[in-house]
């Protein structure tokens, strides 16, 4: 019935696009700041989230950190990019409803990454909503560009794919 409702109700759909706004906020206004501040660079929060898995009450798991230290960090010019890039996307994906549900996966990944380097901050809070987000399914995105990009995609990949198109190729060949 609970869910019934956040994937049915046009009250919910109202709700969900609210949420949707504010996390995509969220994230736009983070990424903007490290793209337009030119000078964003992980290595330091990689490196402070390893040393974190040491100690007695370590707030990093032991397989993180060799995550991180064996790849991450190695590769922090990668995730230099990806990381304020990512961020930004999402918030867009999720202010405007475009791939809403690709938005808000990601958006989980991202805090669940941060959350393994020992980080909580509004994390746990954003991923309960984005979990609420892909439960909701296209319900959450009715008040967003995927209520029209969305049939656009399956009826042009229905149409690549129709038994009808793929006798017409063969035929014409």
């Amino acid at each position: 019935m609970i869910i019934k409702f956040w994937r049915e109700s046009v009250m919910a759909s109202c709700l969900l696009t609210i949420i949707r706004i504010y996390l995509g906020w969220q994230w736009l206004a983070s990424g903007w700041d490290k793209i337009s501040g030119g000078k964003f660079d992980a290595t330091g929060f990689l490196r402070a989230a390893v040393n974190h898995s040491n100690g007695d009450n370590p707030a990093v798991q032991p397989w993180w950190a060799d995550f991180l230290n064996y790849f991450a960090i190695p590769n922090a010019g990668l995730f230099n990019l990806l990381v304020p890039w990512g961020e930004f996307l999402v918030g867009l994906g999720l202010i405007i409803g475009m791939f809403t549900s690709i938005a808000a996966l990601m958006g989980i990944v991202m805090n669940f990454s941060y959350l393994f380097s020992g980080t909580t901050s509004t994390g746990p809070q954003m991923v309960l909503l984005e979990i609420l987000i892909l439960a909701a399914s296209s319900n959450a995105a009715k008040l967003g560009f995927d209520r029209w990009v969305i049939p656009f995609l399956r009826a042009k990949i229905t149409n690549k794919y129709s038994m009808r198109s793929v006798h017409k190729a063969y035929k014409t060949e």
